[in-house]
Parts: structure tokens; C-alpha cells; sequence
């Protein structure tokens, strides 16, 4: 099939199962292992935050959070400005976990990337941002409108 919705839903589908796979020998789930990530990228934000960038429940991130707390990978504090808000915290055991993580994701990454120049990579890359920043400001506004 051609449609290009059809094939970057695929590919993202093909990408996160291949991921999933690929951590699996670090003692994390996908998601698990893609919230570790994302700290790593971003941290000291609400699980709310996170919740919304994993595009997930509350309540589902919790557990994970438990999760990997309990594995001594996160560590929750209390926000300087929301009393009520925990933010999470990667501990040094957490990023060891990461440096590890990143090795098999490189792998990943390069056999994904097989059979394409750089020119080619850097061209998908500005393409996919292109992409992205066209769709963002649509899901912004139904959010507002459903929020």
C-alpha cells in the first residue's frame, strides 16, 4: 500500500515492536525502557508530563513508575512548586540502564537505516519534522476543544 498515513503508522508499529524486542534483555518492558528514555531526554517533570508524552493513563504511568522505582531505575521528589505533584528523577542505576539501552537502540537504529545514504537519513529526518510540526498545531487545537 502507498498511502503514506498507512505506512508511517507501519513503520512506527514495526519500529516499536523491533524496540520492544530489543530491551527486552535489560530487565524493562518497551514502554518501560521508552520512559526511561524520555527522562533521560526531559527530566524532573510531573508523572502527569510523562503520562502525556507516553500518551498514556495517569494511573498506568504510576504503576510503571512503581515499577521501576521498586527496580531502583527512578526516584520520585516532591515539586518546589506543586506540593501535590511528584516529579521523577532517573538514579545513577537508571542511567547505567540508559548507556546500556542506547547501545541496542544505535543497533536498532542502524538496521532501520540500512540501504540509505546520509543524504537520503537527513532527508527523511527534515521530512519527518516537517511532518510533525504540520500535524502538531491540529492536535493542539482538539485538544483545546475536548479539554
Amino acid at each position: 500500500m502507498d498511502n503514506i498515513g498507512y505506512l508511517l503508522a507501519d513503520a512506527a508499529r514495526l519500529l516499536r515492536r523491533r524496540f520492544d524486542q530489543q530491551v527486552q534483555g535489560h530487565g524493562v518492558t518497551g514502554p518501560q525502557a521508552r520512559l526511561l528514555l524520555i527522562l533521560n531526554a526531559n527530566s524532573a517533570q510531573t508523572q502527569a508530563y510523562y503520562a502525556d508524552q507516553m500518551e498514556v493513563e495517569p494511573i498506568t504511568l504510576c504503576r510503571m513508575v512503581d515499577r521501576l522505582a521498586e527496580a531502583g531505575l527512578v526516584e520520585r521528589r516532591p515539586s518546589p512548586t506543586d506540593r501535590r505533584a511528584r516529579q521523577l528523577f532517573l538514579t545513577n542505576e537508571g542511567q547505567s540502564r540508559i548507556e546500556q539501552l542506547r547501545v541496542d537502540v544505535d543497533v536498532m537504529i542502524n538496521d532501520m537505516m540500512q540501504g540509505l545514504s546520509q543524504q537520503e537519513h537527513e532527508t527523511m529526518l527534515s521530512l519527518l519534522q516537517t511532518i510533525r510540526a504540520n500535524l502538531a498545531p491540529q492536535e493542539m487545537m482538539q485538544e483545546a476543544a475536548h479539554g
